[in-house]
């Protein structure tokens, strides 16, 4: 990282507040980590996981992660419905940065 003045700088013009609009708010990052660990989850067990997160919440957060790019909907033609959530390639790069979280967590966690 190369270092500049201060006054100069522009935090919305880097490349780390362009990763935050993609994964900050409540519950992204709850999905991002579940699919991770899980791999393909359908929309109930993510409920499920999570917990405390609304349906209304979880459906608008998937979509988000999904027009972001991040996240894969797919939907079966059935009777009950089914659809299920994967990350895509570009979700699939943010893994090494889930599981540093991941890590730093468990090294500092009751310290």
């Amino acid at each position: 990282m190369s270092i500049e003045c201060i006054e100069n700088a522009r935090l919305e013009d880097t490349g780390f507040t362009y990763t935050m609009s993609l994964i900050q708010g409540k519950y992204k990052m709850f999905i991002l980590y579940a699919l991770m660990g899980f791999g393909v989850v359908r929309f109930n067990e993510m409920k499920k996981y999570i917990g405390s997160i609304s349906y209304k919440t979880l459906s608008s957060t998937l979509k988000e992660l999904e027009a972001d790019g991040l996240v894969h909907r797919e939907e079966y033609p059935q009777i009950p419905p089914k659809v299920e959530y994967s990350l895509t390639e570009r979700g699939k790069s943010l893994i090494p940065i889930l599981d540093q979280m991941c890590t730093w967590g468990e090294e500092h966690r009751g310290k």
